[in-house]
């Protein structure tokens, strides 16, 4: 059977999670609190939307629906001015070596991500090319763990949900892999992404005999 793999953005292919993080912050110190690295371990692999509501809940503070909206796209037009000058050097170390084999095998590639930015971001990295498929938050309703994105990489490849492989950082990512049935790669801290099949710290790690056992498994 054809496999299919799919990876995260954020703290899987680049490290956009501290520019996420300095947005985040900005915005909390304009509302009169503090935002720490700690607290900003719950928005991994959560929407945007979502990310605001837990944020003015560690602020324990309240908005109108104008407020609300007025701080996403603030927060967000602030994201947009860190990573304005992304290059190559973002890319973390040994996904590209991945990707090449991947792509040299005709094995299909899709990015999975809750990012609404992630196209640019591939572009500035110089890693757009290799993506058969992009799936992101401009493309989904549900965030994760709901396997929306995932089933829907899944479906655009052309390949069936339980030969797929998911490469993922947070731990809503991993449950939208599992409850999707794939084959869920946890990057990172094996403590925090333990529901994951296989872990790794980061890429240096995967050796290309691993994922050839992959595609032939």
């Amino acid at each position: 059977m054809k496999k299919g793999f799919i990876f995260d953005l954020d703290g899987v292919i680049v490290d956009t999670a501290k520019y996420h993080y300095l947005a985040w912050k900005k915005l909390a110190n304009e509302l009169g609190f503090e935002f720490t690295k700690e607290q900003n371990e719950l928005f991994k692999g959560v929407s945007r939307k979502r990310c605001l509501e837990i944020l003015l809940e560690i602020g324990k503070l309240e908005a109108t629906q104008k407020q609300f909206d007025t701080w996403m796209i603030e927060k967000n037009a602030d994201y947009l001015a860190y990573i304005d000058n992304m290059d190559e050097s973002e890319i973390l170390p040994e996904v590209p070596k991945i990707l090449e084999f991947l792509k040299g095998n005709d094995i299909p590639i899709a990015l999975g991500s809750a990012s609404k930015n992630a196209r640019p971001i591939l572009e500035k990295v110089g890693l757009l090319s290799y993506f058969d498929i992009i799936v992101d938050g401009n493309n989904v309703l549900k965030a994760k763990p709901d396997p929306e994105v995932f089933l829907l990489a899944a479906k655009q490849l052309g390949v069936n949900a339980n030969d797929c492989i998911v490469f993922e950082d947070a731990v809503a990512g991993i449950q939208a892999a599992n409850s999707a049935n794939m084959i869920s790669i946890g990057i990172g801290d094996y403590k925090i992404l333990n529901e994951a099949k296989f872990n790794f710290q980061n890429f240096t790690q995967i050796s290309i005999k691993f994922i050839q056992g992959l595609i032939k498994n």
